[in-house]
Order: structure tokens, then C-alpha cells, then sequence
């Protein structure tokens, strides 16, 4: 059977996964407590459950519908909220994770296709861009609840041989992004930049990210359905990206006369970031097609209509 169940289907990254399952043909059921996501962004011809991740409810459906693959987005996403309450973190992305998947050890799931953090990961030690055998070495509660899913799902593949790949994701931005975590940078100065606000920079800008396009994300998704083996794939550019040259970049589309503007930094904001993603592109036949100032282009117009 065809069936694939999206959790997080209503938030950004998710919704857009559930949309492209749906156009190539697979029954879709979305998992998400609307605590971050948005009804009208659920595929039409998506089933929809408002259930929390850690509830019976979501347990009893993953043993009752039993999908046949599922993709686990649905995350507490924000780093700086991990930091000030590591168990609410702890919580949502570990207990929650485990509740689905102790449903898919018995409910039928053959592959689970985890959304994880590149950005978080590798920590400022490692080399930029960072590869994948790279010690994993995250500073913050989030990057750490993120690491400890994917040994988890190495677990079940081990007990229960459900096939685990885990997409280590750089700073997804697009449309129907919100502010929350690592990338809302991108939505943030959006947002303010139509509104008419004054945008502020976290420290000098300096700092750098690898923002990835949500369609080539969702690309990555998909392309792991044909990947027959257990595998952790890094999915950014490769590209590190000043937080300067995003804003005068978004700045610039929008048109707006609001030059740079700089806050007090972040504690412990991680310096620089970006990933090596040859390794999704040896076995998965995946590369980003987007180029940033086209994605920022599209995510601008996104925002313009409403899409967002």
C-alpha cells in the first residue's frame, strides 16, 4: 500500500512534503497539533488528525492505518527555547519521537524518514562544510534530542527492521515559513520588511548559515523513498551565507528603505555553518537546484500574496 503518514503535515517543511506525496500518487495522513502549524496549509486530500505526538490518539493511528512509510517533521524547533527548558524540549522531539515509534514497530511501517539538524549537529569545532562522518557534536539541548532520534531509530532498525534515514537539514527557508527556529531569520526579516518595521540583526551578521530552498527539501524527502538501506544524509549547499547578505538581499526585494540595523548577539550563537552534501548526492541522486537569491526572490513574492 501507498500510504505515507506526514507528522508535522501542517507546519512549513511538512505541509510541502505531504503535497508532493500527494501528487505522486501515495495516500497521505497528517499528524499535527496545529501548536505552530496551520490547518489551510494540510493538502486537501490529506487525511487530517489534530493529535499531539505524544498522545494515545497518534499511537492507536499509526498501529490502525499502518503507513507504510512515515516522515517525522513534527519537532519543538526552536534552539533558544531548548536552551532555556531542555525537558519541554526533551519532551516533544525524544518522548514524542518514541511514542510514534513504538506505534510503527507494531503498526507495519517499513521506513521512517526523520527530518534532523545539520546546522546543529556538528558544533563550531567541526570543519565548514561539516560531512557527515564528522564527530556529532551538538551544544545545544535541541541538536542533542535531535541526535539522540537518530540513534533511537538505529535502535528499531536493529529490533524491528524498520528502515531509518535521517536527513540532516541546513537552514530550510521558503514559503509558509514561520520565525520559529534556526532558518525564521529569513521569515522574520520578511515579515518586517512588509510590515514596514525595522528588522534587527542578532550581533555584527557576520555569523554564517547554509539556507536550502523548501523544494529541494522536499526533493530530498522523496528521493529517500527509493533509498533501500539504513542513512544519515546532510541536506543543505554546501554554501555558508553571512545573516548581512540575507538581509540586504531581502531588503532589496521587498524594497523597502530600511538599512541594517544591529541587536546585541545571541549567548552562544554558533559561528559559522554549512554542509557537505556530496554524500546525498552519491546515493540518493540528490543536489539543491535553487539558487539563494532566486529561493529569497520566490519566498518574498510567497509572502507578498499571502502564502506564507
Amino acid at each position: 500500500m501507498r500510504r505515507a503518514l506526514v507528522t508535522g503535515g501542517a507546519g512549513f517543511i511538512g505541509s510541502h512534503v505531504a503535497e508532493a506525496l500527494g501528487e505522486a500518487g501515495w495516500d497521505v495522513a497528517v499528524v499535527d497539533n496545529l501548536s505552530t502549524g496551520r490547518r489551510e496549509f494540510v493538502p486537501p486530500q490529506a487525511q487530517f488528525y489534530p493529535y499531539d505526538i505524544k498522545s494515545k490518539d497518534a499511537h492507536d493511528l499509526v498501529r490502525q492505518w499502518r503507513p507504510r512509510v512515515m516522515f517525522h517533521l513534527a519537532a519543538q524547533m526552536s534552539v533558544q527555547v531548548s536552551v532555556t527548558d531542555p525537558l519541554f524540549d526533551a519532551q516533544e522531539n525524544i518522548l514524542g519521537s518514541l511514542n510514534l515509534f513504538q506505534a510503527a514497530a507494531s503498526g507495519g511501517v517499513e521506513k521512517i524518514v526523520f527530518a534532523s539538524t545539520g546546522g546543529a549537529m556538528y558544533g563550531d569545532a567541526a570543519p565548514v562544510p561539516a560531512r557527515e562522518t564528522e564527530p556529532a557534536q551538538p551544544e545545544s539541548p535541541y541538536g542533542i534530542a535531535k541526535l539522540a532520534v537518530e540513534r533511537y531509530l538505529h535502535f528499531y532498525h536493529r529490533e524491528y527492521g524498520i528502515v531509518p534515514i535521517s536527513l540532516r537539514l541546513a537552514n530550510v527557508y521558503g514559503p509558509r515559513q514561520n520565525g520559529l527556529g534556526e532558518a525564521g531569520v529569513v521569515a522574520i526579516f520578511i515579515e518586517k520588511f512588509l510590515g514596514g518595521n525595522q528588522p534587527l540583526i542578532n550581533g555584527d551578521g557576520l555569523q554564517t548559515r547554509d539556507f536550502v530552498y523548501v523544494e529541494d527539501v522536499v526533493a530530498a524527502n522523496l528521493l529517500a523513498l527509493d533509498y533501500p538501506r539504513a542513512g544519515c544524509f546532510n541536506i543543505g549547499t554546501g554554501k555558508e551565507t553571512n545573516i548581512l547578505t540575507i538581509y540586504l538581499q531581502l531588503q532589496e526585494f521587498t524594497g523597502s528603505p530600511l538599512g541594517p540595523a544591529h541587536g546585541p548577539a545571541k549567548p552562544g550563537e554558533q559561528r559559522r555553518s554549512a554542509l557537505d552534501c556530496l554524500r546525498a548526492g552519491e546515493l540518493l541522486g540528490w543536489q539543491p537546484r535553487l539558487s539563494l537569491e532566486e529561493g529569497l526572490e520566490r519566498t518574498v513574492a510567497a509572502f507578498r500574496e499571502g502564502g506564507n
